[in-house]
């Protein structure tokens, strides 16, 4: 039998049919939306994980496991972060659809 391979965006359409992991994709949004933020600023200041870590005075691996989704920032350390790429950190709280 022959293995079939799907792209990402097909097999993630596919997945969040379910309503169950369409639920628990929804409860990762915030996280999803700190690592994409942070990504897009550092990119658009130009500037690599090993030069944002030295302006934040920390490492290169804190960077990595904050963009990878393995960190758990501080409100404080964010707003650092947001500083240190020319950005304000914003954070919203929106009416959940009933």
């Amino acid at each position: 039998m022959r293995n079939k391979w799907i792209s990402h965006k097909d097999f993630k359409k596919q997945l969040l049919k379910n309503p169950a992991a369409r639920l628990e994709y929804e409860k990762l949004q915030p996280e999803f939306s700190v690592i994409r933020a942070t990504i897009e600023a550092r990119m658009k200041k130009g500037i690599t994980q090993k030069k944002l870590a030295a302006k934040l005075k920390t490492k290169q691996s804190v960077i990595s496991r904050l963009e990878t989704g393995r960190g758990n920032p501080t409100l404080s350390f964010l707003q650092r972060l947001a500083a240190a790429v020319g950005t304000r950190l914003e954070i919203n709280f929106r009416q959940l659809a009933s």
